[in-house]
């Protein structure tokens, strides 16, 4: 039996935290294909130069503290972009105010947490709160498999 892939999107500019996700995915998530796009202004690149020849990303992880183009702003631009307006976006940050978190859900966040600072955090926000989406996603992708096939 197949097993189910997930694209997960990871925005993100600070290279231990990349390679603490890659770690994480490597040891603990073979379903995942991560994809790693490093800050505000490249994610906006990354996801013009895709269009329509790189399947897009089934969840999104955005860090959003950026040098240039902060999380929010890149956030705002992934929720009006029709490619990108319905992919789970879960927003994390190092350092933040219950301000921010409130303000990442009303820009368009589905989930804040707090930015994993070891592996074994990252491995946590796979296993808990990524599967949730993931899961979620292939129940939307299973009924309209069902939905093609009854019409």
């Amino acid at each position: 039996m197949a097993t189910t892939r997930y694209n997960l999107l990871l925005i993100e500019d600070d290279s231990p935290a990349i390679d603490l996700a890659r770690c994480a995915v490597v040891e603990s998530f073979p379903e995942i294909d991560l994809t790693v796009v490093g800050g505000g202004d490249a994610v906006l690149a990354w996801m013009n130069g895709c269009a329509g020849n790189t399947r897009m990303p089934d969840i999104i992880l955005l860090d959003l503290n950026f040098p240039k183009l902060d999380g929010l702003a890149v956030l705002r631009k992934l929720r009006i972009q029709a490619n990108t307006r319905n992919i789970p976006i879960v927003a994390y940050s190092a350092e933040h105010t219950q301000d921010d978190v409130l303000m990442s859900y009303q820009v368009g966040a589905n989930s804040f947490v707090p930015k994993p600072a070891d592996l074994e955090q990252f491995k946590e926000l796979f296993r808990e709160r990524l599967a949730y989406w993931m899961q979620l996603h292939e129940t939307i992708t299973v009924s309209a498999a069902v939905d093609d096939v009854t019409e």
